[in-house]
């Protein structure tokens, strides 16, 4: 069943964390459907600008409600990734959507509220949220690409500011992740200190960790043990999601590990089984992996059992 963001950020606000998952087609939905099932989870679920055009936005919408119908007992929300205005304003005409993200962070503060304000408005009066963000993660997600030395964490006082001029329902904070497969060379970890005071200044407010996937190591050695070559990485630390629950993070977008679950099963694939023409083989161990996947995370994010809970206070 698809509900709006808010009602499930209502309940998880400082008990878990919500998986927002990335998709882009067939066997990443039904894995993802599969997987919140088997760990009882509420799950949100993400399409990119990307996303939508690589075939058809129709296309994709219509793969989420078959899948809805598929499995009836599910909960979800679907929600706009970084959307540029024009496509916040398609989604919001759409009314498939529960929310909608514009990421105007590239944009000097002024203009980023002005930006964001355009698009509250419109959303709220057809009652769908709005995501915004405030600061700089670093790396490359699609058509977002900020170098390290241009990322910038979230100011709490602006994140204050930020949030009563725009109207935004949740708000995406630069903490310390950061986008794509290659992310920290250090040893670098969440800045729970920025955290804790932009909570401070906004109590009971949905925050949102984008680029927080793990880039799990063995998934990366596997890759290249079946002719990859992706180098070395660290990802978020995913024992580091509930603290951040605690805080105020109520949503936590993961999209780049289950690209590495992808290509570690084809690559596999290719490799254990050279003869192989057909699509379909490859696809349905990547739908019963994807599912573990996500069953995992939604494990580390405290969300793994919620979904009883969740259909008792929303009456579902």
């Amino acid at each position: 069943m698809i509900v709006t963001t808010k009602d499930l950020f209502k309940v998880a606000y400082g008990k878990f964390a919500i998986g927002a998952y990335n998709i882009n087609n067939l066997e990443q939905t039904m894995g993802l459907f599969q997987g919140c099932l088997d760990s009882q989870a509420p799950f949100i679920i993400q399409i990119s600008k990307g996303a939508r055009s690589y075939t058809n936005k129709k296309m994709l919408e219509a793969i989420i409600r078959t899948a809805d119908e598929i499995f009836p007992d599910s909960v979800f929300a679907v929600h706009l990734d970084h959307g540029d205005l024009d496509t916040c304003m398609d989604c919001i005409n759409s009314g498939f959507y529960s929310s909608v993200m514009i990421d105007a962070s590239h944009e000097p503060f002024e203009k980023n509220i002005e930006i964001t304000k355009k698009v509250v408005d419109a959303a709220h009066a057809v009652g769908i949220s709005v995501e915004a963000e405030l600061g700089k993660l670093g790396g490359v997600e699609e058509h977002v690409s900020v170098s390290e030395s241009d990322a910038k964490l979230t100011n709490p006082e602006q994140a204050k500011e930020f949030v009563t001029k725009s109207g935004c329902d949740s708000l995406a904070c630069a903490i310390g992740t950061s986008h794509g497969a290659f992310k920290f060379s250090g040893t670098q970890g969440l800045h729970f200190d920025v955290l804790e005071e932009i909570q401070k200044r906004l109590p009971k407010f949905p925050l949102v960790m984008h680029g927080s996937s793990s880039v799990p190591q063995d998934e990366v050695q596997r890759i290249n043990a079946a002719g990859g070559s992706l180098k070395g990485a660290k990802g978020v630390d995913a024992d580091q999601f509930r603290k951040a629950a605690t805080l105020g993070v109520t949503k936590i977008n993961i999209d780049t590990d289950g690209r590495l679950v992808w290509c570690r099963v084809h690559r596999e694939s290719f490799r254990d089984d050279p003869a192989n023409f057909d699509l379909r083989p490859p696809g349905k161990v990547f739908m019963k992996e994807y599912a573990k996947f996500i069953a995992h995370k939604n494990e580390k994010l405290g969300s793994a059992g919620q979904l009883p809970l969740v259909k008792k206070q929303l009456g579902i």
